[in-house]
């Protein structure tokens, strides 16, 4: 058997591309290149990054929607609209709303100044707010009220005083402004209503024993919306109780002998009532003395301020005997003031008080055509006690 002899390797047809011409032509072996390594392709890059959202463009917006600041919200529209332009920056379509929103807004605002509209609404939200407690009440008024007057009174709604009502007014005043001084301070401030009485009532014989002073005053939530105002009030104490006709008794109703006369006692009850605290004079010996001054003082000014008004002859008789008595006792609350000892003061001080009792001064009531029934003094004799201190004449 024999062996095939091995084939021998192709040759190419044509150049070696591998191989360098020779001098004659023929291609030798070119040096050996290695591959250059695998790098792996790139990640691919996104097709276009987009511009930034100016912020002026999105607070423009959100000012204009919300309505508030229209005049900020306008400006920062223009201010983005003109940044955008210069930096190619998004946002325009919301700089242009909120441009357009906020000058509208801004528009409306400049009208509702101009023809008042504003403070139109606000006095509606304050009268709302008060619920006319005691806003739209003046002195003279009558109403009837939905609540009690010795606690929240809701609403008023005012009536003419010839009717049945709940309340009389006949004082208001207001209250110093700043914050809200608290409930306290406000009670405080109202009990001034109680002095100003008698300048609308100026007979306190012509009030039924049954009505007393009550007062309307701002609470915290009224404070807010400028309510600084007090009503001084009369009603009736018996539980769902009114008031028929008004109670009014001052000099736009009263004559001027009334005047004189109720003007004059009022200097003698103002000083009765500065009786001390202190019952009896055992306890308090020098106070009652000091008040005793004060009661000779006034029935001294009281006297001499009736002698010298003309009275008509009608009541020139009457008047001539109740000044005699006012006389008598003074000397009488004289001498009680330079007492040593209690029993030293009750002995003029009874004399002097039974003196100028309520009985004493019913005919020269009748006389000025003033009412005649004394007020009610809670089931005690007025003089009985020597810290009553009111004479009521």
């Amino acid at each position: 058997m024999s062996i095939s002899p091995a084939p021998e390797p192709c040759e190419p047809e044509g150049p070696d591309p591998y191989r360098a011409p020779d001098r004659a032509g023929a291609s030798s072996p070119a040096p050996y290149v290695p591959p250059a390594p695998y790098v792996p392709p790139a990640p691919y890059a996104p097709y276009g990054t987009l511009a930034p959202t100016n912020p002026f463009a999105i607070a423009s917006l959100v000012t204009g929607i919300l309505c508030c600041l229209p005049g900020v919200g306008l400006l920062l529209g223009l201010i983005a609209l003109r940044q955008i332009r210069g930096r190619g920056q998004r946002g325009r379509a919301a700089a242009v709303v909120g441009s357009a929103l906020s000058g509208a807004g801004l528009g409306l605002a400049v009208l509702l100044l101009t023809t008042g509209a504003t403070n139109w609404a606000w006095q509606n939200v304050k009268d709302g707010v008060r619920e006319g407690a005691s806003v739209s009440l003046a002195k003279g008024d009558c109403f009837d009220a939905a609540g009690d007057l010795e606690g929240v009174v809701e609403s008023v709604l005012p009536v003419p005083c010839a009717g049945e009502h709940k309340g009389e007014v006949f004082a208001t005043f207001g209250i110093e402004g700043g914050p809200y001084p608290g409930e306290a301070a406000v009670i405080d401030a109202a009990e001034r209503c109680t002095g100003l009485r008698n300048t609308y009532v100026m007979d306190d014989w012509a009030v039924p024993h049954d009505v007393d002073v009550y007062y309307l005053a701002p609470s915290k939530e009224t404070w807010v919306f400028g309510d600084r105002t007090v009503t001084c009030v009369l009603g009736s104490v018996t539980d769902g109780g009114t008031l028929t006709g008004s109670l009014r008794a001052d000099e736009s109703v009263l004559d001027a002998d009334q005047v004189a006369y109720l003007k004059a006692v009022h200097v003698l009850d103002a000083a009765m009532d500065t009786a001390p605290e202190a019952a009896y004079a055992e306890d308090d010996l020098p106070g009652h003395k000091a008040w005793a001054r004060r009661v000779s003082t006034a029935l001294a000014g009281c006297s001499r301020t009736l002698r010298a008004h003309p009275w008509p002859a009608t009541a020139a008789a009457p008047m001539a005997g109740f000044t005699e008595r006012l006389d008598k006792a003074r000397a009488l609350w004289d001498e009680a003031a330079r007492a040593t000892d209690a029993d030293a003061f009750y002995v003029p001080y009874d004399a002097g008080a039974t003196l100028i009792e309520p009985r004493t001064t019913i005919a020269v009531r009748e006389a000025l055509k003033l009412a005649t029934t004394p007020p009610d003094p809670g089931g005690e004799d007025v003089g009985d006690d020597p810290a009553d201190g009111d004479a009521q004449v």
